[in-house]
């Protein structure tokens, strides 16, 4: 049987019985496998052979590994058939071939290769290469080798060996340099026959060797470099670099001196492994400013081969030679042993001294720079402007800069130095002393331009008022001085006939008494000249300040000051100032100021005066009503010695202020007055008097009626305060009437005071208590609302309106239902029903005149009568009765015991008296006001429970 390897379980391989030719199915011969059961398994009815579950590899079975023929790997087994009850048996061998499959990929022995070759080898030259490996055979063996990427210098060629494999050969195709590429790195495939055909691929690394046919060569074939003179031994130079593309021992370089002299040798080192070039001996540059040499460059190959360049060392100047100063004679000023002599009158720039420097250094080494140090009168300057002049040698001219002067500097030690400008500069220095000649170049000089001197008055002549010094810079009879005086160049006034000078000393006498109050200062000029010649001269401004003495007294401006002062000033305020002068000046000027007592003593304690500015302050505040003027003196004294003093007198009158409100004398806010109802026009009620303290305008006094004269019955005189009756009395102004009475004065701002004037209009006063207590308690109710007769007579009026109105419309209501039935019973009932009260109303405050044998009847028209239907309902209002408020005024009004009870009378004709009234006591329902009751704006009402219909029924005092 053939089977192909890797397959997976159970794949069919024969029939053993039908290939044996025996009949399957009864059951009776069945089949079993003896050997080969490792890979292989049998059905033992049909004898159907079949694989196992192993997999068979062919390349792992041991008895085909060293096969590579297709037909030589197979696996022998045996199979036996039994008879029925295994009354017979048949042993059959057989084999299955083992057929190869593409399940290998060749392989190279390691994934990178190397190969060396020689540069310059002939173009052919051969190298076999490592071949692959393929457990596979045949057709899916091995099949080819190739090159990616094939490079133009090699070239893949494989050969059959005489064993049938492959033989991957690399042929050199071009010229190889190892010093142009010294390696190549091929990419090397293998691939199999087998569909799909297997592939590996292997680094294949060409290395080529060396061989010594390439020379030294220097970088550059002339090196050149700078070398620090002075630079010490081992001082590295510079290096020396050639290179050789050989490798190995070919490409070995050593260096050594080629053409050099010997004292290159003896100053230079160059080591012959690195190349480089180093100070052997130091080198000064002022002996050696450059070394020229050549240095060769040799392989150590067989022969050697050579190269060789030039090295130019050029000497770097090194900043050690300092400059040198050369100080010479110039002209005609002598210059002897560094002392050179100049007059001080010379000119600026003159030149008085040459001065050469030099270094001998190279380059910014040499370049000098000089220049004088010091604060001294001197500059240098180039001799020459020429640009061909060396900079290490330059000439200078000493000039001066500035004008001398002997009389300030004598001597000058002028120091030159010469820097250098290398790096550290190097520096050297050269003075020349410089003595200067004096000439009379200086006039006299006074230590100040203006002398001040203060001298004191009612001096005795000839005395010294000052001494005046000059000084003169020269030396000689160029510093001898004269003084003398002369006029003031702001005055013409000769100064001779006052004060005198020594020429010699230059002292300053006085030839007359001074008086400072006349004159207290003069002036003039003091000249002092020198004895040159030429002469010069100088001068000075004196001036002479004529000192105090205390020789006058305090003067006041006035021997009396009189001020006016308004009174309630505050305290510590100014109330007038004094002026005092004295012609002194100084200490004997400075005045102090005192408050002498009067002769009463009214200033004292009362008043201070400022010292300074002499101010007057009232310590207190003035009151006119208490007293209206004070007068006092006020001393002033000096502070001369002996002190001078004097005297000045002060009166201060007291101005009025509005600071009193007016006093009502009469009435009393307590009192009233009874006025009768039948009163005339123009009645003279009372008269209120008040009184002001103030005095003028401020005590100018008007009055007004500001409240309480609703009815405007009354009216004041502005001037006198006569109240007088302006109106007619009614009825309804019955009662108290409180007149709230302002008094104003005439100030600015005024002020005024408010009185109650209290008018009781009845015909007689029979129930004086009543009165009082009414008065006591319009003193607690507040002057906003107004107490003028009484106040229920409006209210009265107004609800019998109100009852006329009601009953009206309900009457036109009833007309409208039943016009014929209702007007019958309405006129029965009106004939006989109820009557509002049989006895005749009294108002609470105003008696009114009934007559008790009438009885209210009906108007035909059906008006009702004159009486009131509620002329029983008693009314207490807090309020005005016309709703009027004044808000000026707040107050409460307590109760009188005896106005406790009140009720409804009837009075008779003859019973106007109102005070009868309020003695009598009916047993009518009563209404108690008590203390605590509500102020005004409230209205409170005290009112019995009535009937349904409101009126009351019966007679006399009796109410039911």
């Amino acid at each position: 049987y053939r089977l192909a390897e890797e397959g997976p379980a159970d794949i069919r391989i024969g029939n053993v019985a039908s290939d044996l030719g025996i009949v399957t199915g009864s059951g009776e011969v069945t089949f079993s496998l003896e050997s080969g059961s490792d890979y292989l398994k049998i059905d033992n009815i049909t004898g159907e052979l079949s694989t196992t579950e192993r997999r068979i590899d062919r390349e792992k079975l041991p008895q085909c590994q060293m096969i590579f023929d297709e037909n030589e790997c197979f696996l022998d087994f045996e199979v036996s058939v039994i008879g029925p009850s295994q009354s017979w048996v048949d042993l059959f061998e057989g084999r299955v071939i083992i057929l190869d499959i593409n399940d290998n990929t060749p392989t190279f022995p390691s994934p990178v290769l190397t190969l060396t070759v020689e540069e310059n080898r002939p173009v052919g030259t051969l190298y076999l290469l490592p071949t692959a490996t393929d457990r596979d055979f045949g057709r899916n063996g091995i099949e080819r080798y190739e090159l990616l990427q094939e490079p133009s210098v090699f070239e893949l060629q494989v050969a059959d060996t005489l064993d049938g494999e492959k033989q991957p050969q690399l042929i050199v195709k071009g010229a190889l340099d190892r010093e142009q590429r010294d390696s190549y790195e091929l990419s090397l495939r293998v691939r199999d026959g087998g569909d799909p055909a297997r592939s590996s691929q292997a680094i294949l690394r060409v290395l080529i060797t060396d061989v010594n046919d390439n020379s030294p060569r220097f970088e550059k074939s002339i090196y050149e470099a700078d070398l620090a003179e002075n630079s010490s031994p081992g001082t590295p130079i510079l290096q020396l670099r050639a290179t050789d593309l050989d490798v190995g021992v070919n490409g070995q370089i050593e260096y050594v001196f080629g053409a050099a002299t010997e004292s290159v040798r003896r100053l230079l080192r160059l080591d012959e492994n690195s190349g480089w070039l180093s100070v052997l001996h130091r080198i000064d540059r002022e002996e050696v400013n450059q070394l020229r040499f050549t240095v060769m460059a040799r392989d150590r190959g067989q022969p050697p081969k050579t190269d060789k360049a030039t090295v130019v060392l050029n000497i770097r100047d090194e900043n050690d030679n300092v400059p040198t100063i050369d100080i010479r004679k110039i002209g005609r000023i002598p210059l002897r042993d560094g002392v050179a002599s100049v007059a001080e009158d010379v000119l600026v720039d003159t030149p008085i001294a040459l001065v050469q420097v030099s270094d001998r250094d190279q380059g910014e080494n040499g370049v000098v720079t000089c220049t004088v140090v010091g604060d001294v009168p001197f500059q240098l300057k180039p001799a020459s402007e020429g640009e061909g002049e060396p900079q290490n040698k330059r000439k200078y001219f000493l000039h001066t800069s500035a004008p001398l002067d002997y009389e300030a500097v004598r001597d000058y030690n002028v120091v030159i130095v010469a820097v250098d400008s290398g790096s550290p500069s190097l520096s050297s220095n050269n003075s020349l002393l410089v003595r200067v000649g004096d000439t009379n170049d200086n006039p006299p000089v006074f230590s100040q331009a203006v002398l001040e001197v203060s001298f004191p008055e009612n001096n005795l002549p000839g005395e010294r008022v000052a001494t005046v010094v000059a000084t003169d810079a020269d030396s000689g009879k160029n510093a001898e001085i004269t003084y003398s005086l002369e006029a003031s160049p702001l005055s013409s006034e000769a100064p001779g006939s006052i004060f005198s000078i020594d020429p010699d000393s230059g002292d300053v006498s006085v030839q007359a008494v001074l008086d400072r109050e006349q004159r207290d200062t003069y002036e003039f000029q003091v000249t002092a000249r020198d004895k040159g010649v030429p002469s010069l001269q100088g001068s000075t401004t004196v001036v002479v300040r004529v000192a105090d003495r205390n020789d006058n007294e305090p003067r006041f401006m006035q021997d009396v000051f009189t001020f006016y002062v308004k009174e309630n000033l505050q305290p510590n305020s100014p109330v007038g100032m004094v002026t005092v002068m004295d012609f002194d000046k100084g200490r004997n000027a400075e005045l102090s100021l005192s408050i002498q007592p009067g002769d009463h003593d009214q200033a004292a304690g009362i008043f201070s005066i400022e010292n300074d500015t002499g101010t007057i302050f009232s310590t207190v505040s003035f009151d006119r009503e208490q007293q209206t003027s004070y007068t006092f003196k006020v001393k002033a004294v000096d502070g001369g010695e002996p002190p001078r003093s004097a005297t000045a007198t002060v009166s201060l009158f007291v101005m009025d202020e509005n600071d009193n409100a007016p006093t009502v004398t009469f009435p009393s806010n307590s009192s009233y007055t009874v006025l009768p109802p039948s009163s005339n026009m123009r009645t003279v009620v009372a008269t209120v008097v008040a009184t002001d303290a103030d005095t003028g305008l401020n005590a100018d006094l008007n009055y007004s009626i500001v409240g309480g004269n609703p009815f405007k019955l009354f009216e004041i005189d502005p001037a006198s305060g006569v109240v007088s009756l302006v109106g007619k009395l009614a009825p309804k102004h019955y009662g108290l009437h409180r007149l709230v009475v302002q008094v104003n004065d005439s100030g600015q701002p005024p002020q005024s005071t408010t009185a109650l004037l209290h008018v009781f209009v009845n015909e007689s006063l029979s129930n004086a208590t009543v009165v009082e207590s009414q008065v006591a308690r319009s003193l607690h109710t507040p002057l906003a609302q107004d107490i003028a007769g009484d106040p229920s007579y409006e209210l009265s009026k107004q609800r019998l309106s109100i009852v006329i109105g009601v009953v009206a419309g309900i009457m036109t209501v009833i007309l409208l239902i039943l016009v014929v039935v209702m007007a019958r019973y309405c006129r029965s009932k009106g004939k006989h029903g109820y009557e509002a009260g049989k006895k005749d109303h009294e108002d609470f405050f105003t008696p009114q005149q009934h007559d008790k044998a009438k009885k209210p009847k009906k108007d035909k028209k059906g008006k009702k009568g004159k009486q009131p239907l509620y002329s029983s309902i008693v009314t207490v209002e807090a309020s005005k009765p016309n709703g009027q408020r004044y808000d000026s005024v707040n107050e409460k009004l307590s109760d009188s015991p005896g106005m406790g009870r009140y009720r409804s009378v009837n009075g008779g004709p003859g019973s106007p008296d109102l005070a009868r009234h309020y003695k009598s006591s009916s047993p009518l329902p009563t209404v108690q006001l008590h203390p605590q009751s509500p102020t005004a704006g409230k209205k409170h009402q005290a009112v019995q429970d009535l009937p349904p219909a409101n009126t009351f029924v019966g007679a006399g005092d009796n109410i039911s």
